[in-house]
């Protein structure tokens, strides 16, 4: 499948909105994206997941690292718009205690996990 990811910054705020699917085969590309942005001291970032379908361990991983780089700057991660199957698994693997995520009020998704 294919992943799109577009940075759109507001204000001092780095706005990046993931399309498509996160799986084995497209995280090295959204790895990719995120290493350009320059981390520097309380660095702002939002993920906007809010049209990501699928996401499997490997997008996981990908947000952990993300995020423990972010904090190491004493930066804020706040990833939103996830669907109640994307919100599910960073809610099992603990992940929902640690990062800051918005859900999505609307992209309710009935499929079990």
């Amino acid at each position: 499948m294919n992943l799109q990811v577009e940075q759109v910054d507001k204000d001092l705020v780095h706005n990046f909105k993931v399309i498509g699917e996160i799986d084995i085969y497209t995280a090295p590309k959204l790895k990719e994206h995120l290493a350009t942005l320059e981390l520097v001291e309380g660095i702002e970032v939002e993920l906007d997941l809010s049209e990501v379908n699928y996401m499997d361990s490997t997008g996981l991983g990908i947000f952990v690292g993300f995020y423990k780089e972010v904090k190491a700057h004493n930066g804020k991660l706040v990833i939103k718009g996830l669907n109640q199957r994307l919100y599910r698994l960073f809610e099992i693997t603990g992940l929902s205690d640690i990062m800051e995520i918005e859900q999505s009020k609307g992209g309710e998704d009935n499929a079990s996990v």
